[in-house]
């Protein structure tokens, strides 16, 4: 069973050491136990000190891809090292590193295919009472779009399957972690939160710039990735909405023509006629919006086994 670590990287000569010295050095139930560097465009000495160190494999981007691009270059590389399970962890040591092994017991025990630590948000001292409230609420949210249980839905934490790694897509230049546990729902891929510590803060998070950027960036990859993967459900609300709003209209209307009064109220003849079309288009764009759903799945159920072929053909 090979173990790999990946670690994304951007600038962290300062922190990395750090990290690297926390990392077990054997964990039962794994034969070998390798860790990836994925440097993400660095201009300091952090690939130097990933060397210097004597980590086992480095891969290099040229120029910031941004971190959702970089977790899954860790993850190809890692797949095409033979990786059995990948671990994804910081560089800046946030996360407790001897919750490695219990982070891969459930995949060990073939419980689950995808693994969350979970962090002891109202615990955490470097987390603002406003950031655990929204990170609460953003876990919460997440739960209800993927249909999984995950307990901290923003954890960077994680442990996959060589079977789950393989299935996942990353559209989002800015963060993997929301998109990808959306997807896992979608895909039927068995996910479980463990609990896990953290360490003190070494350095701000680089990621959320500031609350209100976080926040808006995160509703717009929920949304996307929602849209994506349940196109019919999102634009079918929509459609019932219009629909709605147009026949109360129209109803209203005719009460009124009933009455006598009709002549007053020709915008509510013209409003519900615009409502009752837009209905009608948006019923149409979730029919089309489902087929290529469902031409999507066949496409990504194609690069899966075009995925298992190419690696099984590695060394």
């Amino acid at each position: 069973m090979k173990l790999i670590i990946q670690i994304p990287c951007y600038n962290e000569a300062a922190t990395l050491t750090t990290s690297l010295d926390a990392l077990p050095k054997s964990i039962p139930g794994i034969d070998q136990l390798e860790i990836l560097i994925i440097d993400d465009g660095c201009t300091d000495d952090t690939v130097q000190v990933a060397r210097d160190w004597g980590v086992d494999h480095v891969v290099s981007h040229v120029g910031n891809k941004g971190l959702a691009v970089a977790f899954m270059t860790g993850l190809t590389n890692a797949l095409a090292l033979g990786a059995d399970i990948i671990v994804n962890t910081d560089a800046d040591n946030q996360y407790n590193a001897d919750d490695i092994p219990q982070l891969i017991e459930p995949i060990l025990k073939h419980q689950a295919e995808f693994v969350i630590g979970a962090r002891p948000i109202s615990d955490t001292e470097h987390f603002s009472p406003i950031k655990k409230r929204l990170q609460r609420l953003g876990s919460a949210v997440v739960r209800w779009v993927s249909g999984t249980d995950v307990l901290d839905a923003p954890s960077g934490f994680r442990a996959l399957s060589r079977e789950a790694a393989i299935q996942l897509n990353v559209f989002s230049a800015y963060t993997y972690t929301l998109e990808t546990i959306i997807q896992a729902g979608v895909k039927n891929i068995p996910l479980v939160s463990v609990p896990v510590r953290t360490n003190a803060d070494l350095r701000p998070s680089r990621l959320v710039k500031s609350i209100r950027d976080y926040v808006k960036r995160s509703i717009l990859t929920i949304g996307r990735v929602f849209v994506i993967y349940r196109p019919f459900q999102v634009l079918g609300i929509v459609g019932v909405a219009l629909t709605a709003g147009g026949l109360i209209l129209g109803i209203r209307y005719l009460y009124f023509v009933l009455i006598g009064e009709g002549a007053g109220h020709i915008q509510s003849v013209i409003l519900t006629a615009i409502l009752l079309l837009m209905g009608y288009h948006t019923f149409s764009l979730a029919i089309l919006a489902d087929l290529i759903s469902i031409n999507r799945r066949l496409l990504e159920q194609s690069q899966v086994h075009l995925r298992e072929m190419r690696l099984s053909r590695k060394p």
